[in-house]
């Protein structure tokens, strides 16, 4: 009786592990060459695209860094203009000085250009000619492009320098803003705001805002001083803490004959 063959299960198996391994180096190989095609079919549509927003995000840096540096040297000229200015109107050579802050005030950033023109303003008040000066102050108090407080300052500096010629509502108008407890400003543009009160012959008004003034401890003692004389002369108590008040009157006492004769 003839017997039946039998295979070896180990060579089965080493013979399918094999088939195994070379259908996987198959299909990794068939894999990379797909990747490849798509590869260079992307290259072939968008290659051109990409290398010229490669170029232009260069170009952006390196103009980025010329402006960098462009703003840091305009800067240092900047401030060397306005340290000639403050030089020149030390020496009192005003004409010079205006001459330095002109290019600040033109083409200066804006707080840079707001302080040219605080200064330039101040130099017209220097020899006489307010109306120009509180022209150019006003403007500078309407300019949304200047900084708030320096915007603030030139209302103050404006109305202080044309109360005189402004009508008392046109100082209501700008001063009423300003002239509020806390506000940094309170002082100055409140004493300005009750004088215009007192144009109109609204004592009632002017009295309290004198004496507010007066009791803020955050006011200058010299404006404090003075609105409460103010307020006194309206009918109105301005004084908070007496023994405070007299100290500071005999404080100031032996200065005033030097400041009289000055």
């Amino acid at each position: 009786m003839a017997l039946t063959p039998t295979s070896d299960p180990s060579s089965t198996d080493k013979l399918a592990v094999r088939r195994a391994a070379e259908q996987d180096v198959l299909v990794r190989e068939v894999d990379e060459a797909v990747r490849q095609d798509e590869a260079g079919e992307f290259l072939r549509r968008y290659g051109i695209a990409i290398v010229g927003l490669v170029i232009v995000a260069l170009i952006a840096f390196g103009a980025w860094l010329w402006w960098k540096g462009h703003r840091e040297d305009q800067k240092q000229k900047v401030s060397e203009s306005y340290i000639q200015a403050l030089d020149q109107i030390d020496a009192g050579n005003a004409v010079k000085a205006g001459t330095d802050l002109d290019p600040i005030a033109r083409n200066g950033t804006p707080a840079a250009a707001a302080g040219a023109r605080l200064l330039q303003a101040g130099l017209m008040i220097a020899k006489g000619d307010t109306a120009r000066a509180t022209t150019a102050l006003l403007k500078l108090a309407d300019d949304s492009d200047a900084p708030r407080e320096l915007r603030d300052l030139a209302a103050i500096k404006g109305v202080s320098a044309g109360f005189d010629t402004m009508t008392p509502q046109a100082v209501i108008a700008r001063m009423k803003p300003l002239a509020k407890p806390g506000n940094p400003w309170f002082g100055s543009a409140g004493e300005l705001l009750a004088a215009a009160y007192l144009k109109q012959g609204k004592k009632d008004l002017a009295g309290p805002l004198f004496a507010a003034i007066a009791k803020d401890e955050n006011v200058p003692k010299s404006l404090r001083s003075r609105t409460r004389q103010m307020a006194g002369q309206l009918g109105y108590d301005a004084v908070s803490d007496v023994d405070q008040v007299l100290a500071e009157e005999r404080r100031a006492a032996p200065s005033a004959p030097a400041a009289a004769a000055q």
